[in-house]
């Protein structure tokens, strides 16, 4: 599983089929300080996840498992909104309370 922040949104109205209805998000990929590692990949969404959001993503197989991605096209998926991310016993990402 990877770290992310989204960073926007991917619309298009022709696409595959299994897409209809998908919510797909632009993220970086980080590391658990928030360094991008690896910049603008497309990704699917099945937690709701927003602009500024970190989110946990599954890859691979493991990012079609859900109900929402069953057979869809993706590699990636967020499965998951990150509340905190602690290293060392150091708090380095905390989601906005409110």
């Amino acid at each position: 599983m990877k770290i992310a922040r989204v960073i926007g949104s991917v619309t298009g109205t022709i696409k595959d089929g299994r897409l209809v209805g998908q919510k797909l998000l632009l993220v970086d990929i980080v590391d658990a300080s928030g360094a991008v590692l690896n910049p603008s990949q497309v990704i699917t969404d099945t937690c709701g996840a927003g602009v500024g959001d970190m989110v946990l993503l599954a890859s691979g197989s493991a990012a079609r498992i859900s109900p929402e991605t069953s057979g869809a096209p993706t590699d990636e998926t967020a499965v998951m909104l990150v509340d905190e991310i602690t290293v060392n016993n150091q708090l380095t990402y905390q989601a906005n309370s409110g």
